[in-house]
Protein backbone atom coordinates (compact mmCIF):
# COMPACT_ATOMS: atom_id res chain seq x y z
CA UNK A 1 0.00 0.00 0.00
CA UNK A 2 1.53 3.21 -0.93
CA UNK A 3 0.90 6.25 1.33
CA UNK A 4 1.84 9.84 0.06
CA UNK A 5 3.80 11.02 3.12
CA UNK A 6 6.68 12.49 3.34
CA UNK A 7 7.37 10.66 6.93
CA UNK A 8 5.92 7.34 5.57
CA UNK A 9 9.06 4.88 5.01
CA UNK A 10 9.00 2.22 2.43
CA UNK A 11 12.10 0.06 1.73
CA UNK A 12 12.99 -3.52 0.83
CA UNK A 13 15.20 -5.30 4.13
CA UNK A 14 16.37 -8.66 4.27
CA UNK A 15 13.67 -9.98 6.08
CA UNK A 16 11.39 -8.22 3.26
CA UNK A 17 9.91 -5.18 2.44
CA UNK A 18 9.04 -2.68 5.54
CA UNK A 19 6.75 0.76 6.03
CA UNK A 20 6.55 2.79 8.60
CA UNK A 21 5.28 6.23 9.87
CA UNK A 22 8.93 7.76 10.95
CA UNK A 23 7.30 9.96 13.15
CA UNK A 24 5.37 7.02 15.26
CA UNK A 25 8.45 4.94 14.77
CA UNK A 26 10.94 7.09 16.29
CA UNK A 27 8.78 9.14 19.00
CA UNK A 28 8.57 12.22 17.07
CA UNK A 29 6.39 15.26 18.37
CA UNK A 30 4.04 16.93 16.15
CA UNK A 31 1.67 19.49 17.15
CA UNK A 32 -2.09 19.85 15.76
CA UNK A 33 -0.86 22.65 13.22
CA UNK A 34 2.26 20.40 11.98
CA UNK A 35 -0.05 17.27 11.79
CA UNK A 36 -2.53 19.23 10.29
CA UNK A 37 -0.22 20.66 7.67
CA UNK A 38 0.84 17.53 6.13
CA UNK A 39 -2.59 16.11 5.70
CA UNK A 40 -2.32 13.66 8.95
CA UNK A 41 -5.81 13.70 9.43
CA UNK A 42 -7.40 10.87 12.46
CA UNK A 43 -8.56 8.67 9.73
CA UNK A 44 -5.30 8.32 8.01
CA UNK A 45 -3.75 8.37 11.07
CA UNK A 46 -5.95 4.76 11.68
CA UNK A 47 -4.85 3.46 8.08
CA UNK A 48 -0.92 4.20 8.82
CA UNK A 49 -1.42 2.42 12.08
CA UNK A 50 -3.24 -0.70 10.25
CA UNK A 51 -0.21 -0.92 7.87
CA UNK A 52 2.49 -0.28 10.34
CA UNK A 53 1.09 -3.06 12.64
CA UNK A 54 1.31 -5.49 9.61
CA UNK A 55 5.04 -4.55 8.75
CA UNK A 56 6.74 -4.27 12.13
CA UNK A 57 4.28 -4.62 14.60
CA UNK A 58 2.07 -2.83 17.29
CA UNK A 59 2.86 0.71 17.06
CA UNK A 60 1.56 4.34 18.46
CA UNK A 61 -0.64 6.19 16.16
CA UNK A 62 1.48 10.21 16.27
CA UNK A 63 -0.56 12.07 18.79
CA UNK A 64 -0.15 15.90 18.34
CA UNK A 65 1.50 17.30 21.89
CA UNK A 66 -0.62 19.26 24.50
CA UNK A 67 -0.87 22.84 23.99
CA UNK A 68 1.48 24.42 26.36
CA UNK A 69 -0.41 25.15 29.82
CA UNK A 70 0.29 28.58 31.29
CA UNK A 71 2.87 28.56 34.10
CA UNK A 72 1.76 31.06 37.22
CA UNK A 73 4.69 32.41 39.38
CA UNK A 74 4.18 33.53 42.07
CA UNK A 75 6.12 36.67 42.45
CA UNK A 76 7.24 38.32 46.28
CA UNK A 77 5.41 41.08 47.61
CA UNK A 78 7.88 44.20 47.05
CA UNK A 79 7.04 45.40 50.88
CA UNK A 80 5.17 44.18 53.96
CA UNK A 81 1.77 44.69 54.99
CA UNK A 82 1.09 47.26 56.81
CA UNK A 83 0.53 45.56 59.99
CA UNK A 84 3.40 43.71 59.28
CA UNK A 85 5.70 47.19 59.50
CA UNK A 86 3.90 47.78 62.46
CA UNK A 87 5.00 44.65 63.96
CA UNK A 88 8.58 44.97 62.62
CA UNK A 89 8.49 48.68 64.56
CA UNK A 90 7.77 47.38 67.45
CA UNK A 91 10.37 44.83 67.38
CA UNK A 92 13.04 47.58 66.44
CA UNK A 93 12.24 49.51 69.25
CA UNK A 94 12.54 46.56 71.52
CA UNK A 95 16.14 46.37 70.38
CA UNK A 96 16.72 49.92 70.47
CA UNK A 97 15.43 50.22 74.00
CA UNK A 98 18.11 47.72 75.26
CA UNK A 99 20.92 48.76 73.33
CA UNK A 100 24.42 49.48 74.86
CA UNK A 101 25.30 53.28 75.72
CA UNK A 102 28.32 53.32 73.84
CA UNK A 103 26.41 52.09 70.87
CA UNK A 104 23.61 54.53 71.44
CA UNK A 105 25.98 57.20 71.37
CA UNK A 106 28.25 56.34 68.59
CA UNK A 107 25.45 55.62 66.25
CA UNK A 108 23.50 58.67 67.59
CA UNK A 109 26.80 61.29 66.41
CA UNK A 110 26.70 59.26 63.01
CA UNK A 111 22.95 59.99 62.15
CA UNK A 112 23.56 63.75 63.25
CA UNK A 113 26.68 64.09 61.17
CA UNK A 114 24.66 62.66 58.10
CA UNK A 115 21.82 64.88 58.73
CA UNK A 116 24.43 67.67 58.88
CA UNK A 117 26.01 66.43 55.65
CA UNK A 118 22.78 66.12 54.00
CA UNK A 119 22.15 69.73 55.01
CA UNK A 120 25.47 71.08 53.86
CA UNK A 121 24.59 69.58 50.67
CA UNK A 122 21.12 71.20 49.87
CA UNK A 123 23.31 74.56 50.97
CA UNK A 124 25.50 73.86 48.21
CA UNK A 125 23.18 72.76 45.95
CA UNK A 126 20.74 75.19 46.39
CA UNK A 127 22.53 78.43 47.08
CA UNK A 128 21.86 80.78 44.17
CA UNK A 129 19.46 78.28 42.14
CA UNK A 130 16.53 79.82 42.44
CA UNK A 131 17.86 82.39 40.22
CA UNK A 132 17.58 80.13 37.31
CA UNK A 133 14.47 78.09 38.36
CA UNK A 134 12.92 79.80 40.43
CA UNK A 135 11.82 78.97 44.48
CA UNK A 136 9.78 76.28 43.37
CA UNK A 137 12.49 74.14 41.74
CA UNK A 138 14.74 75.24 43.96
CA UNK A 139 13.29 73.42 47.22
CA UNK A 140 12.30 71.08 45.42
CA UNK A 141 15.94 69.82 44.28
CA UNK A 142 16.90 71.04 48.21
CA UNK A 143 14.59 68.43 49.45
CA UNK A 144 15.84 65.35 47.08
CA UNK A 145 19.26 65.75 48.40
CA UNK A 146 18.54 66.55 51.39
CA UNK A 147 17.58 63.06 51.00
CA UNK A 148 20.59 62.01 51.45
CA UNK A 149 20.65 61.99 55.38
CA UNK A 150 18.17 59.62 55.88
CA UNK A 151 19.24 57.37 53.34
CA UNK A 152 22.65 57.45 55.48
CA UNK A 153 20.74 57.02 58.76
CA UNK A 154 18.41 53.79 57.08
CA UNK A 155 20.73 52.10 55.01
CA UNK A 156 24.41 53.20 56.94
CA UNK A 157 22.43 52.26 60.46
CA UNK A 158 22.67 55.08 62.46
CA UNK A 159 19.90 56.11 65.13
CA UNK A 160 18.03 59.33 64.60
CA UNK A 161 15.60 60.71 67.20
CA UNK A 162 13.11 62.19 65.21
CA UNK A 163 12.67 58.29 63.73
CA UNK A 164 12.82 56.63 67.20
CA UNK A 165 9.98 58.42 67.99
CA UNK A 166 8.32 55.69 66.75
CA UNK A 167 9.64 53.44 69.86
CA UNK A 168 6.52 54.53 71.22
CA UNK A 169 4.82 51.77 69.35
CA UNK A 170 6.62 49.41 71.64
CA UNK A 171 5.76 51.55 74.83
CA UNK A 172 1.89 51.04 73.75
CA UNK A 173 2.50 47.61 73.46
CA UNK A 174 3.75 46.85 77.03
CA UNK A 175 7.20 45.65 75.64
CA UNK A 176 9.50 48.71 76.93
CA UNK A 177 8.84 50.67 79.33
CA UNK A 178 8.63 55.02 79.77
CA UNK A 179 11.93 54.99 81.17
CA UNK A 180 13.54 52.50 78.57
CA UNK A 181 11.85 55.08 76.27
CA UNK A 182 12.81 58.67 77.95
CA UNK A 183 16.75 57.12 78.27
CA UNK A 184 16.66 56.12 74.56
CA UNK A 185 15.41 59.44 73.33
CA UNK A 186 17.83 61.59 75.58
CA UNK A 187 21.22 59.82 74.58
CA UNK A 188 20.04 59.84 70.86
CA UNK A 189 19.05 63.70 71.04
CA UNK A 190 22.07 64.99 72.72
CA UNK A 191 24.39 62.29 70.18
CA UNK A 192 22.73 63.87 67.14
CA UNK A 193 23.49 67.40 68.55
CA UNK A 194 26.76 66.89 69.04
CA UNK A 195 27.07 64.78 65.35
CA UNK A 196 25.46 68.02 63.98
CA UNK A 197 27.11 70.35 65.61
CA UNK A 198 30.51 69.16 64.90
CA UNK A 199 29.75 68.90 60.86
CA UNK A 200 28.32 72.64 61.56
CA UNK A 201 32.10 73.62 62.97
CA UNK A 202 33.79 71.57 60.11
CA UNK A 203 31.53 73.56 57.60
CA UNK A 204 32.87 76.78 58.90
CA UNK A 205 36.71 75.20 59.16
CA UNK A 206 36.64 73.93 55.74
CA UNK A 207 35.76 77.26 53.88
CA UNK A 208 32.94 75.50 51.52
CA UNK A 209 30.89 78.57 52.47
CA UNK A 210 33.57 80.99 50.61
CA UNK A 211 32.56 79.25 47.06
CA UNK A 212 30.59 81.28 44.68
CA UNK A 213 31.35 84.59 45.82
CA UNK A 214 30.69 83.60 49.67
CA UNK A 215 26.70 82.81 48.20
CA UNK A 216 26.75 79.64 49.95
CA UNK A 217 27.80 81.66 53.21
CA UNK A 218 24.53 84.38 52.60
CA UNK A 219 22.56 80.94 51.82
CA UNK A 220 23.79 79.63 55.37
CA UNK A 221 22.93 82.77 57.42
CA UNK A 222 19.75 83.38 55.60
CA UNK A 223 18.35 79.78 56.10
CA UNK A 224 19.51 80.59 59.51
CA UNK A 225 17.89 84.05 60.69
CA UNK A 226 14.30 82.69 59.17
CA UNK A 227 14.65 80.07 61.03
CA UNK A 228 14.66 81.80 64.32
CA UNK A 229 12.47 84.04 62.82
CA UNK A 230 9.42 81.80 63.18
CA UNK A 231 7.05 82.42 65.94
CA UNK A 232 6.69 79.33 68.59
CA UNK A 233 3.64 77.97 67.09
CA UNK A 234 4.69 78.19 63.77
CA UNK A 235 7.87 76.53 64.62
CA UNK A 236 5.91 74.33 66.61
CA UNK A 237 3.16 72.72 63.64
CA UNK A 238 6.12 73.02 61.36
CA UNK A 239 8.17 70.55 63.52
CA UNK A 240 4.65 68.85 63.67
CA UNK A 241 4.24 68.37 60.08
CA UNK A 242 8.15 67.78 59.17
CA UNK A 243 8.65 64.28 61.61
CA UNK A 244 5.37 62.87 60.54
CA UNK A 245 6.68 62.96 56.52
CA UNK A 246 10.27 61.56 57.82
CA UNK A 247 8.20 59.09 60.38
CA UNK A 248 6.06 57.82 57.12
CA UNK A 249 9.74 57.37 55.42
CA UNK A 250 10.77 55.52 58.26
CA UNK A 251 7.52 53.45 57.91
CA UNK A 252 7.79 52.84 54.25
CA UNK A 253 11.62 51.93 54.44
CA UNK A 254 11.21 49.68 56.94
CA UNK A 255 8.37 47.54 55.12
CA UNK A 256 10.34 47.50 51.60
CA UNK A 257 12.61 44.88 50.83
CA UNK A 258 15.54 46.00 48.76
CA UNK A 259 17.63 48.89 49.19
CA UNK A 260 16.20 50.92 45.90
CA UNK A 261 12.96 50.67 47.25
CA UNK A 262 13.70 51.90 50.46
CA UNK A 263 15.96 54.39 48.66
CA UNK A 264 12.73 55.77 47.41
CA UNK A 265 10.70 55.55 50.16
CA UNK A 266 12.35 57.66 51.48
CA UNK A 267 12.97 60.21 48.88
CA UNK A 268 9.38 61.46 48.50
CA UNK A 269 8.11 61.93 51.94
CA UNK A 270 11.60 63.77 52.94
CA UNK A 271 11.75 65.85 49.80
CA UNK A 272 7.85 66.88 50.52
CA UNK A 273 8.84 68.48 53.94
CA UNK A 274 11.91 70.28 52.87
CA UNK A 275 10.16 71.68 49.67
CA UNK A 276 6.95 72.49 52.19
CA UNK A 277 9.70 74.62 54.69
CA UNK A 278 8.93 72.40 57.43
CA UNK A 279 11.42 72.25 60.67
CA UNK A 280 13.19 69.09 61.63
CA UNK A 281 15.32 69.39 64.54
CA UNK A 282 18.20 67.43 64.29
CA UNK A 283 19.01 69.50 60.53
CA UNK A 284 18.36 72.65 62.72
CA UNK A 285 21.32 71.29 64.94
CA UNK A 286 23.24 72.21 61.81
CA UNK A 287 21.65 74.80 59.58
CA UNK A 288 21.73 77.08 62.36
CA UNK A 289 24.65 77.01 63.79
CA UNK A 290 26.51 77.60 61.13
CA UNK A 291 24.34 80.36 60.34
CA UNK A 292 25.60 81.66 63.75
CA UNK A 293 29.20 81.00 63.43
CA UNK A 294 28.93 82.52 59.63
CA UNK A 295 26.90 85.89 60.30
CA UNK A 296 30.39 87.68 61.98
CA UNK A 297 32.22 86.98 58.79
CA UNK A 298 33.23 90.56 57.16
CA UNK A 299 32.87 88.83 53.61
CA UNK A 300 29.18 87.36 54.08
CA UNK A 301 27.64 90.54 55.79
CA UNK A 302 29.14 92.50 52.88
CA UNK A 303 27.42 90.14 50.58
CA UNK A 304 24.31 89.72 52.69
CA UNK A 305 23.85 93.56 53.15
CA UNK A 306 22.00 94.05 49.82
CA UNK A 307 19.87 91.74 50.14
CA UNK A 308 18.75 93.05 53.35
CA UNK A 309 18.66 96.46 51.93
CA UNK A 310 21.48 98.06 54.20
CA UNK A 311 24.98 98.02 54.58
CA UNK A 312 27.20 95.29 56.18
CA UNK A 313 26.73 97.92 59.77
CA UNK A 314 23.11 97.49 59.61
CA UNK A 315 23.08 93.48 58.52
CA UNK A 316 24.64 93.10 61.87
CA UNK A 317 21.62 94.52 63.54
CA UNK A 318 19.28 92.84 61.26
CA UNK A 319 20.97 89.33 62.21
CA UNK A 320 21.01 90.41 65.97
CA UNK A 321 18.65 87.65 66.25
CA UNK A 322 20.35 84.87 65.19
CA UNK A 323 22.14 83.87 68.12
CA UNK A 324 22.54 80.80 70.56
CA UNK A 325 19.26 82.01 72.98
CA UNK A 326 16.91 82.00 70.01
CA UNK A 327 18.35 78.95 68.52
CA UNK A 328 17.26 76.84 71.62
CA UNK A 329 14.11 78.99 73.15
CA UNK A 330 12.50 79.88 69.77
CA UNK A 331 13.00 77.20 67.40
CA UNK A 332 14.72 74.19 68.64
CA UNK A 333 12.36 73.75 71.99
CA UNK A 334 8.97 74.31 69.90
CA UNK A 335 10.63 72.28 67.21
CA UNK A 336 11.70 69.65 68.90
CA UNK A 337 8.55 68.79 70.69
CA UNK A 338 6.55 69.14 67.45
CA UNK A 339 8.81 66.42 66.13
CA UNK A 340 7.81 64.16 68.93
CA UNK A 341 3.80 64.69 68.10
CA UNK A 342 4.53 64.17 64.51
CA UNK A 343 6.27 60.76 64.75
CA UNK A 344 5.07 59.52 67.96
CA UNK A 345 0.97 60.11 67.90
CA UNK A 346 0.58 60.82 63.92
CA UNK A 347 2.46 57.80 62.40
CA UNK A 348 3.04 55.31 65.76
CA UNK A 349 0.37 55.89 68.08
CA UNK A 350 -2.68 56.05 64.93
CA UNK A 351 -0.92 53.16 63.42
CA UNK A 352 -0.35 51.02 66.53
CA UNK A 353 -4.32 52.14 66.94
CA UNK A 354 -5.40 50.85 63.50
CA UNK A 355 -3.08 47.37 63.53
CA UNK A 356 -1.38 46.94 66.93
CA UNK A 357 -4.32 47.68 69.87
CA UNK A 358 -5.90 45.25 71.92
CA UNK A 359 -9.52 44.50 70.94
CA UNK A 360 -11.94 46.25 73.19
CA UNK A 361 -12.70 43.38 75.90
CA UNK A 362 -9.13 43.46 76.51
CA UNK A 363 -7.44 46.70 78.81
CA UNK A 364 -4.69 47.72 76.72
CA UNK A 365 -1.01 46.81 78.30
CA UNK A 366 0.12 50.68 77.96
CA UNK A 367 -3.21 51.56 80.13
CA UNK A 368 -1.82 48.97 83.18
CA UNK A 369 1.37 50.29 82.73
CA UNK A 370 0.27 54.44 82.68
CA UNK A 371 -1.98 53.65 85.62
CA UNK A 372 0.60 51.86 87.68
CA UNK A 373 3.18 54.85 87.00
CA UNK A 374 0.47 57.32 88.04
CA UNK A 375 -0.38 55.44 91.21
CA UNK A 376 3.95 55.10 92.36
CA UNK A 377 3.70 59.32 91.75
CA UNK A 378 1.04 59.90 93.35
CA UNK A 379 1.06 57.75 96.30
CA UNK A 380 2.31 58.91 99.28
Amino acid sequence: MKINCEYWKDYDSISGPISYCEIAAFGHKLTAEELEEIGCTEEKRKVCKTVMNFAIGDAETPQPEPAPQPVTVALPNACDSPKAVAATTVGNAEKKAVSPFFNLLVLGILAGCYIALAGALSTVVTNDLALYVGDGLSRLVGGLVFSLGLILVVIGGAELFTGNTLMVTAWLEGKISGRQLARNWTIVYFANFFGAILIAWFFYLSGVWEMNGTLIGVKSVMTANGKVGLTWTEALVRGILCNWLVCLAVWLASGSKDGVSKILCIVFPITAFVACGFEHSIANMFFIPTGILLKGEASVLAAIAPILGTDPVGAVSALANLNWNSFIFKNLIPVTIGNIIGGAMFVGTFYWSVYLRPSSRKKPQFVINLAGTLTRLFTP
